[in-house]
């Protein structure tokens, strides 16, 4: 048999065999070498298992921070992006008033005054003068026009500020940009409601250092960048901050202190109105002039130093200070303008939403001529370190006041003004209105009374004897000696023959409203007034015997109206005495001065007339007189009613009068005074006298009566001590 058996399996040694061929036959694809891989050599032991940790602590943190930098960005962006929707306008943002503003004229037209917040009109960064914007930008935010709205180096170096001067990180200087203090202004939008809250408080709301606020005011600040350009954000600031003096706006506070738009100042102007950025009210110049000009001095050098003014140009800014208009230094138009804001519609004056312009009849040359002549006389005539005080009013005879003086002090605003606040017993200064009730019935000032010891009963108090400043007696005199002289018991005797309430009743009519004394007392000016109620009293006599009512507004409207809203609150009213009466009152009023107890108050060839008066104890001093022109009323005391040294009414104050009627009537022709002598047909005095005893004409009558009202003359008693009225 040959072949091989079918389905025999080949030798293990074949199969290996075959599997070699096999596999050099079909050799494999070639793999490219991979390259070693590098394990890091960590480093062993200790250092290395802290190494190990701060690794995996520092990708915690920046797994946490870029997380929550993500989210306050984005939460950043969502506050941004709100206060960015309630922004409005720029224009709505410029006038942010609570309250509005009143500005007064003199009686030519001239602004002498201003009150509320003053707003002067919108500057803009484009319009205002260049040397005011550049020293805002020097002053408070060097890098204004380079930052986004916050300054970190600023800040920075704020706090480190603060810190080395003992005080908080956010206390004292804050850093701020000018668009931070500009959020701070507009207090985040949030708008004053009066219903809610004052104005001192909002003030003080928008004005919280806190650490919350700081951040808003920072995020408000961003949203403001955002919305305006930074010419915008600047004209907001420059038309809502405050610069002392009731001005808001660089406008206002360049026309208040220097009469002259914001457009036109100075570079030395420029610098005062930027100091006072740091703090108004301390370096307002019209509160320390000198202070105000030491701080310009301090911008001037800081916009040099930035290049904002030559080197010529700040040396000639530094020899030539700012200086205050004519009416900045008045103090906004102290007592005189304080009087007419009082007297005239609260919601036009003190409380006034409004711009509002009144004119006044204020006359600025007589308003100096009474604080030139007050000072004169307390430099020259007044012992140093005295603190008695004065005041002083000038008025036309229709009640036209020109001039007021309510203290030495003339400077000020807000002040205590003793011209129309102080109610003092008048003394003699009362005593025309006693002769005038007998005028106007028909007596003479030639008939006579007689000056002698006199006692009355007085039901409740007992017996009140009166007496002259000379403890003398004069017998028979006539009505114009008693006054002249002012003699204490004529004058009593006169108030009660023609009756007190007569007295009083033309007191009244001519203005003194104060409640009169009830007793005998009355006509020797027991009873308290003010000076103003005195000197427009006195201007009734002048001007025929008519009641005045004193008043300084002439007109009062709104700001950009020209037709008024209300027009002169006072002036001549009804007649008290008749025109004769009030003529013969004024020839005894001038003898005063040509003669008696007045003659101090006299000047050049001028006639004039007036009255003194002193009250009990030389507490109250007065003189009120008048030329044809105009009428002056002078007060002098203490505010506590401590006793003047040797004062009198015919001393002092008539010293007064006469320098501030002198200065007054400066260029002025002099007229006659608006008198009556009275008529003798001839005859002397002596004659008429005895005429009116013989046939029990008037003066006989009034003898006659008066014994039987005071029962007798009271002879032989003897006075218990010095009254009220008193005076030489």
């Amino acid at each position: 048999m040959s072949g091989k058996p079918k389905g025999k399996k080949p030798l293990v040694a074949d199969k290996r065999y075959v599997s070699r061929k096999a596999k050099t036959a079909k050799p494999q694809p070639r793999r490219a070498k991979k390259k070693p891989r590098r394990v890091a050599k960590q480093r062993g032991g200790i250092i290395g298992f802290f190494q190990r940790i701060i690794r995996w602590v520092l990708r915690l943190i920046w797994r946490i921070t870029w997380r929550v930098g993500l989210v306050a960005t984005l939460m950043l962006a969502l506050a941004v992006g709100y206060y960015y929707t309630t922004l409005p306008p720029v224009d709505q943002l410029l006038d942010a008033r609570a309250r509005g503003s009143v500005t007064l004229l003199d009686q030519d037209g001239q602004v002498f005054a201003w009150r509320g917040d003053q707003f002067g009109g919108v500057v803009t960064a484009q319009t205002v003068s260049p040397h005011l914007k550049n020293a805002i930008i020097a002053t408070e935010d060097r890098r204004f026009y380079r930052h986004f709205g916050l300054s970190p180096r600023g800040i920075a170096s704020a706090v480190r500020i603060n810190l080395s001067e003992g005080r908080g990180p956010l206390q004292g200087h804050g850093g701020s940009t000018i668009t931070q203090q500009v959020a701070k202004l507009l207090c985040l939008g949030v708008a004053f409601d009066p219903e809610k809250q004052t104005e001192a408080e909002y003030e003080r709301e928008c004005r919280r250092g806190t650490v919350k606020r700081k951040a808003s005011e920072a995020i408000y600040a961003l949203a403001m960048e955002a919305k305006y350009s930074k010419d915008e954000i600047l004209t907001i600031y420059m038309n809502r901050v405050f610069l002392g003096a009731g001005a808001r706006g660089f406008e206002a506070a360049s026309e208040r202190y220097f009469g002259k738009s914001a457009a036109n100042v100075e570079p030395a102007e420029a610098a005062m109105l930027a100091g006072l950025l740091v703090a108004p009210t301390r370096f307002a110049p019209t509160n320390d002039l000198t202070r105000s000009q030491r701080r310009a001095a301090t911008i001037v050098r800081l916009m040099n130093e930035q290049g904002y003014l030559t080197d010529a140009q700040a040396r000639d800014a530094q020899e030539n200070p700012a200086q205050l208009s004519q009416a900045a230094e008045a103090r906004s138009g102290g007592y005189f303008a304080d009087w007419v804001m009082s007297s005239g519609p609260e919601f036009f004056t003190r409380k006034t939403t409004e711009d509002v312009i009144i004119k006044t009849t204020l006359d600025q040359r007589i308003q100096r001529s009474a604080e030139e002549a007050l000072q004169w006389v307390f430099d020259n005539k007044v012992r140093a370190g005295s603190e008695a005080q004065a005041a002083i009013v000038v008025m036309s005879a229709d009640g036209a006041v020109r001039a007021m003086v309510g203290g030495r002090n003339t400077r000020v605003s807000g002040a205590f003004n003793r011209a129309v606040q102080a109610k003092r017993q008048t003394g003699s200064a009362f005593k025309p209105f006693v002769y005038a009730a007998a005028l106007d019935l028909g007596y003479s000032p030639n008939d006579t009374v007689t000056d002698e010891p006199l006692t009355i009963d007085i039901p409740g108090s007992g017996p009140w004897s009166p007496r002259n400043y000379t403890n003398k007696y004069y017998g028979k005199v006539t009505l114009t000696h008693a006054l002249r002289d002012s003699l204490n018991i004529p004058a009593v005797k006169v108030s009660e023959f023609v009756g007190r309430d007569l007295v009083r009743q033309v007191a009244n009519g001519f203005g003194l409203e104060s409640d009169l004394a009830a007793g005998p007392a009355l006509a020797l000016g027991a009873s308290e007034s003010t000076l103003i109620e005195m000197t427009g009293a006195y201007a009734g006599i002048l001007n025929g015997g008519s009641s005045v009512q004193p008043y300084g507004l002439v007109e009062l409207r709104l700001l950009g109206d020209q037709e008024p809203l209300m027009g002169t609150g006072g002036g001549i009213g009804e007649r008290i005495i008749q025109e004769k009466a009030a003529r013969q009152l004024v020839y005894m009023m001038e003898k005063v001065v040509s003669e008696g107890t007045g003659q101090r108050a006299a000047f050049g060839d001028r006639q004039v007339a007036g009255k003194t008066g002193t009250t009990q104890a030389a507490r109250d001093a007065w003189f009120v007189g008048f030329s044809a022109d105009y009428v002056a009323g002078v007060w002098m005391g203490y505010d506590d009613n401590t006793p003047l040294t040797g004062v009198t009414g015919g001393g002092l104050p008539a010293e007064i009068w006469r320098e501030t009627m002198a200065r007054v009537h400066e260029g002025i022709p002099a007229r006659p005074l608006p008198l009556e002598t009275p008529g003798n047909d001839g005859r002397t005095r002596e004659d008429e006298r005895d005429d009116n005893r013989n046939s029990g004409g008037a003066v006989g009558l009034l003898e006659g009566l008066l014994r039987d009202i005071l029962g007798g003359t009271g002879e032989g008693r003897q006075p218990p001590q010095n009254v009220s009225g008193s005076d030489r």
